[in-house]
């Protein structure tokens, strides 16, 4: 079995005690490659010092770059982190831009000052996108309809992923229609997460398992599983879980697909790597 962690932090600092021991771990799961995503752009110099440790380990998934600022902490991004954004982009191997998009999820992030400061900076990086041929890894709560607006606005082509979806089919099949596969992660293996079980079964029946992707966004979004062994902490090794999920869910044999999803990630961020 080899798979691709399509969303990860593992370059924060609840990692840096056994970043190696996890890598390790990680490969011998079957993950094979993973991608470090961005969310702030003070910590964009961790995230390559993480990609740079992984790349010296013996034993590791390969790492990859995703630079983006993310909207739940817009209230920390200045106008100058999009310029660092670029630089990073410019200096580094960046396979996406990410992970970026609209979130209201709290009060706050509904004022319309801070919204529309959001919509300014999703705009802004998606311009980003396109000039630098790139993915995006969207971030979405509650604010799918205008996600959806504004890629249809700028006419963004690149595609990417729909990152640990929590909308409905519609929208599902929505981002589908423009280019998105749909992120699945550990929430799928909660028997209590019946709206987003009833996505992902509808999407598979009416579009097909190409439509979805894997990850673990770890160090969150464990699977229930793995709460009493891991706690709070989401690793990357736990993916196996998500993939005996979706094979319960949709009745297909586990070789198949394992096969499916690493072909889809493939797709979602534009590369050709060999399955295995």
């Amino acid at each position: 079995m080899s798979l691709i962690d399509t969303h990860t932090h593992f370059d924060v600092a609840v990692f840096d005690p056994d970043r190696a021991e996890q890598s390790e771990l990680a490969y011998q799961a079957g993950v094979r490659h993973l991608v470090l995503i961005g969310f702030l752009a003070k910590y964009f110099p961790q995230m390559v010092a993480c990609y740079e440790e992984m790349r010296s380990l013996p034993v590791s998934p390969q790492a990859h770059l995703a630079f983006g600022l993310h909207p739940f902490y817009i209230l920390e991004q200045c106008e100058s982190d999009v310029i660092t954004l670029e630089n990073f982009i410019q200096n580094y191997p960046s396979i996406a831009l990410g992970e970026i998009g609209l979130d209201t999820f709290t009060p706050e992030m509904k004022i319309p000052k801070v919204y529309a400061k959001q919509q300014h900076f999703f705009s802004q990086q998606l311009s980003l996108a396109k000039n630098y041929q790139l993915p995006v890894l969207l971030h979405i709560r509650r604010a799918h309809a205008d996600v959806l607006k504004i890629l249809k606005s700028q006419q963004f082509s690149q595609g990417g992923i729909a990152h640990s979806f929590s909308g409905g089919i519609q929208e599902a099949k929505a981002f589908v229609n423009l280019g998105f596969k749909i992120g699945v992660t550990g929430q799928i293996t909660n028997p209590n997460a019946k709206k987003l079980r009833h996505t992902i079964m509808q999407l598979v029946k009416t579009v097909g398992i190409e439509s979805l992707v894997i990850e673990t966004e770890c160090p969150d979004m464990t699977p229930i599983a793995c709460h009493h062994t891991h706690g709070r902490r989401n690793v990357s090794a736990n993916l196996p879980y998500v993939v005996d999920t979706l094979c319960e869910l949709t009745g297909l044999k586990r070789t198949t697909l394992v096969q499916h999803l690493w072909h889809n990630s493939c797709s979602a961020l534009q590369v050709d790597w060999a399955y295995g």
